[in-house]
């Protein structure tokens, strides 16, 4: 059997060909400035964030010998040429650490797309095309991005319902969106990332894994919540002439005072579970219980379903009318997880607000649209060279293909400062500027992350 590799090397994280890179630069480089953004895409601005998880779970190690002779081994076997050389450089006078520096606007903020959102530059004069090497790694801040942007604007969409229909918007706005996502992503390592990213925005989830991310990269005691809930084996293995023993068990189990519990209530006939179960069988228990139940359907057109579910309940708990003068049911509510994206919930918000109900009576689950549904060109994210050294001498970097003007590159040692009122890329012909007035920090150098923002410092800033 072959013998295996570590899962540690840093140097084999990034693409075969830019082993080769080394070689292709002009001679006398000694310094390249690589810059990322968010050429555009879905949303108008994006929410930067985790960054921090990449360099603190993997740039803050150290090369090994080690790393450097498997690493060679594995890839001049591979076909690409190997600068044995510049790793070891890294290993004998650099102890192993990464002689980059990264800057980076503050996590959690939101920038206009079309601007600067992270740096990098070599801080050995030697090792220019470390630059290069780590755009794969460094890249993959797109999505957790993309996943906080988007959960960003679903908050937005649900803030504004709530703002006009609800008398408790401050307080319900953080549970309306539930990450349903674990299962729907490729790896553990998606979930815990992705899932911490929609916890910059919620407080609801599903995601075990993004809990562990959440306290070990952005200290974060705990970073959501969640409740006690059926699933549809839960309620069937109970046999269909016995669905209301099963959620008359939800109600016993689950139904103290002041708690909230969902059942999913469609693994037969949704409207008979509301109208005769929920509705007439077990209504006295429910509100004698003292706890919230929530209903799911999980079935069928989702807006209709919804529609359905809130009128059914409201038929049979009552509602009470808030001061802006919309309906909130009295003891239960319901949460709607299949089918659900942007569209989806805007709908739902409309045909709730059109039969005069609050948008507090529901939440939405969201599972592989929140977290898988997305890629590096939702918002168009591109990691590009765009200034260098040659001999001593300041040259700009930038492409211009002219069968795509939007993919013409930025040139210039870049910034994002505040002017005019907004916020835009100020550009350096120079590697000698200390950034004046920048909104971005140097968050690494030299193998070390110099900031660490928690998950409470992150959400702040949205």
């Amino acid at each position: 059997m072959p013998q295996h590799l570590s899962d540690t090397n840093l140097i084999l994280d990034t693409d075969s060909y830019k082993s080769s890179h080394f070689l292709q630069y002009p001679k006398g480089m000694t310094r390249i400035f690589s810059y990322l953004e968010s050429r555009g895409g879905r949303y108008p601005t994006t929410r930067f964030f985790g960054l921090q998880y990449i360099l603190d779970k993997y740039l803050t190690r150290r090369i090994t010998k080690e790393d450097v002779e498997e690493a060679r081994t594995l890839i001049e076997a591979h076909g690409e040429p190997f600068p044995y050389d510049g790793w070891m450089r890294v290993v004998n006078v650099h102890g192993g650490k990464l002689p980059l520096e990264i800057r980076a606007v503050p996590e959690g903020t939101l920038v206009p797309i079309h601007n600067i959102l992270m740096s990098c530059t070599n801080t050995d004069p030697e090792l220019p095309w470390l630059v290069g090497w780590f755009e794969t790694m460094l890249m993959r801040v797109w999505y957790p991005t993309t996943v906080c942007t988007q959960s960003y604007y679903i908050r937005e969409i649900i803030k504004k319902a709530l703002e006009q229909t609800s008398d408790r918007a401050a307080e319900e706005l953080p549970f309306k969106l539930h990450d349903f996502g674990s299962r729907g992503v490729s790896s553990r390592e998606s979930a815990g990332i992705g899932g911490l990213s929609h916890l910059v925005n919620f407080l609801g989830s599903d995601t075990l894994e993004a809990l562990r991310v959440g306290r070990n990269h952005y200290d974060a005691d705990l970073a959501g919540f969640s409740i006690p809930a059926a699933e549809h084996s839960t309620i069937t293995s109970w046999g269909k002439e016995h669905e209301v023993d099963a959620y008359r068990n939800m109600v016993r189990q689950f139904g103290q005072a002041g708690k909230i519990f969902a059942v999913v209530s469609d693994s037969y006939d949704l409207k008979h579970a509301i109208n005769v179960f929920w509705g007439e069988t077990l209504r006295k228990e429910v509100e004698e219980s003292g706890a919230t139940l929530v209903v799911r359907p999980d079935s069928g057109d989702p807006p209709a379903m919804v529609r359905l579910a809130v009128n059914a309940l409201a038929a049979k708990y009552g509602t009470t009318v808030n001061s802006k003068g919309y309906q909130v049911l009295n003891h239960v509510r319901v949460i709607q997880g299949d089918g659900i994206d942007e569209q989806t919930i805007t709908q739902i918000l409309q045909n709730l607000n059109v039969d005069g109900f609050s948008a507090e009576n529901v939440a939405f689950g969201m599972g592989g649209a929140l977290l898988q549904k997305v890629d590096r060109d939702t918002q168009r994210f591109a990691y590009k060279a765009s200034a260098g050294l040659i001999d001593g001498q300041y040259r700009g970097i930038y492409k211009d293909p002219v069968t795509d003007p939007g993919k013409r590159s930025k040139d210039g040692v870049l910034d994002l400062v505040q002017e005019h009122g907004r916020m835009q890329t100020r550009a350096y012909y120079t590697f000698d500027t200390d950034f004046p007035n920048s909104l971005m920090r140097t968050v690494y150098r030299d193998g070390e992350l110099l900031v660490r923002d928690s998950l409470e410092v992150v959400r702040a800033r949205g």
